[in-house]
């Protein structure tokens, strides 16, 4: 299943590293600096994001969020002792209540 919208292009991330045999008369340590040096140079990696993306974080940006800190810390004691328990049907239900929510954005 496809995410987002026709117009996004992935672009497909690849690593060239591959060690190089060590030349004759040459130290490991002056192969790893030339390896890494290599490496360094095509690390980058162009990165686009979609009009559709953009949007959904510009709807969040206006929102102060709120926290429950009594909540939070329920949870953090819940889990340290082992006691939490997860609900896989509210987990669900709210994973397709979201899904809905973004397929009524991109169609309307």
């Amino acid at each position: 299943m496809k995410i987002g919208q026709p117009s996004d292009n992935p672009i497909p991330v690849s690593s060239n590293a591959t060690p190089a045999p060590p030349k004759s008369g040459q130290s490991p340590a002056a192969t790893a600096t030339a390896t890494a040096a290599k490496n360094a140079q095509s690390a980058g990696v162009a990165v686009t994001v979609s009009t559709l993306a953009r949007s959904l974080g510009a709807d969040k940006a206006g929102e102060a969020s709120v926290i429950d800190a009594k909540k939070v810390a329920s949870v953090r004691s819940a889990i340290e002792q082992g006691t939490f328990v997860v609900n896989a049907e509210a987990i669900a239900d709210k994973l397709l209540a979201n899904a809905q929510e973004m397929l009524k954005r991109t169609t309307s």
